[in-house]
C-alpha cells in the first residue's frame, strides 16, 4: 500500500499536519484511536469520511515515520 494515496500533508490545509485526503481528520487522530484499541472498522464507522483503507495508510505512514528516527532510551 502507498500511502501517499490516502495522506496529505499541505500547509493549506489542517495547519500543514498530515491528515486523510479529502477530510480534516488527522493521522494522529486516527493513530490515536487505534492505540485506544479500536479497528479500522470501528474507526471507519466512527469517522465516515476515512475508509479502512485510509486507517491503514495511517499506519504506514506512521511506520515510514519511525524508521527515518533514531531514539536513545539511556536515562
Amino acid at each position: 500500500m502507498n500511502w501517499r494515496d490516502h495522506i496529505t500533508v499541505d500547509p493549506e490545509i489542517c495547519h500543514g499536519r498530515a491528515c486523510i485526503t479529502g477530510t480534516r481528520v488527522l493521522v494522529t487522530t486516527v493513530l490515536d484511536n487505534l492505540a485506544a484499541g479500536l479497528d479500522h472498522e470501528a474507526i471507519a464507522d466512527s469517522y465516515p469520511s476515512v475508509t479502512p483503507e485510509a486507517v491503514r495508510a495511517a499506519m504506514c505512514y506512521a511506520a515510514e515515520l519511525a524508521k527515518e528516527r533514531v531514539l536513545s532510551f539511556a536515562g
